[in-house]
């Protein structure tokens, strides 16, 4: 399959098909998504970690099945599923009856490694498993101070160091307060973005500003944290970073993008507005 992007189903009237059609999929290149950025090399691993709230299929005597479909994508795989095409999909298995939920497992993990052009982990999450008590983000919340804020485009300028240069800090900080919107049809994306560093001290209130900057930007969820990830790297130049975004679901669809330079796998947590 090719790395290069496809016709877009976003904002598009489409025909909701209720049988098994893998041809719904759609792909877009991460090497186009991230030619902003200037990225040959990736200066970060990390995953996408999707979870799929409506996804239903029929056993073999044709009664319904339900689950939530969790799929743990590298952030090095050559291409990204359209969300809505992933939905487009996931609904087509309603009334295809199938033998037990290990082939449903075997279906979406060859579909969508296909089409990511990578190994991806699919899980099946049994319903009772989406009732557990709601995590929080480890660290301390910024969204106490109090600050003045008049920037809502991303502007690393923002971002200020502490005016003691030998002051190095291991800290993990985080914001409610986080919003971008789609790049193709406006709608907004609302997450809860952490960051943890070591190294010289950024100033907690000029954090807060930069990361409310992206109030209107119009990026993916992926490449929106990939951005904040290259800003903190160029202006504070930490030996370690780690920035994780946990966005709301939309179309039933959360995409949940972890990127670091020193941890691999994204913690599985779910925060109270997920």
């Amino acid at each position: 399959m090719s790395s290069k992007s496809q016709e877009s189903l976003l904002g598009k009237p489409t025909e909701h098909v209720t049988t098994y059609t893998p041809s719904l999929l759609r792909t877009l290149a991460r090497k186009e998504q991230r030619a902003g950025l200037g990225l040959q090399d990736l200066p970060f691993s990390g995953e996408d970690v999707w979870t799929a709230f409506e996804f239903s299929w029929l056993g073999p005597k044709g009664k319904p099945q339900v689950a939530a479909v969790r799929i743990r994508v590298p952030c090095s795989s050559p291409s990204i599923v359209e969300s809505k095409s992933l939905k487009l999909y996931l609904n087509s298995f309603a009334q295809t009856h199938f033998t037990n939920p290990p082939e449903v497992l075997r279906t979406l993990n060859s579909d969508l490694g296909a089409n990511f052009q990578s190994p991806v982990l699919v899980e099946l999450l049994d319903i009772d498993q989406l009732g557990a008590p709601a995590d929080q983000f480890p660290g301390r919340s910024l969204d106490h101070l109090d600050i003045e804020v008049d920037a809502y485009t991303p502007d690393p300028q923002l971002l200020q160091l502490d005016a003691d240069e030998q002051k190095v800090t291991n800290q993990t900080l985080h914001t409610d307060l986080f919003r971008c919107v789609c790049p193709v049809t406006g709608q907004p994306d609302w997450a809860s973005v952490m960051v943890h560093y070591l190294g010289r001290s950024i100033v907690p209130e000029s954090l807060l500003r930069y990361l409310i900057s992206y109030r209107n930007h119009a990026g993916f969820h992926e490449t929106t944290i990939e951005q904040i990830f290259m800003d903190l790297m160029v202006h504070g130049a930490p030996d370690q970073l780690t920035v994780h975004g946990r966005f709301q679901r939309r179309g039933g669809i959360e995409i949940c993008p972890f990127r670091s330079n020193f941890e691999d796998d994204a913690p599985l947590i779910r925060l109270p507005r997920q």
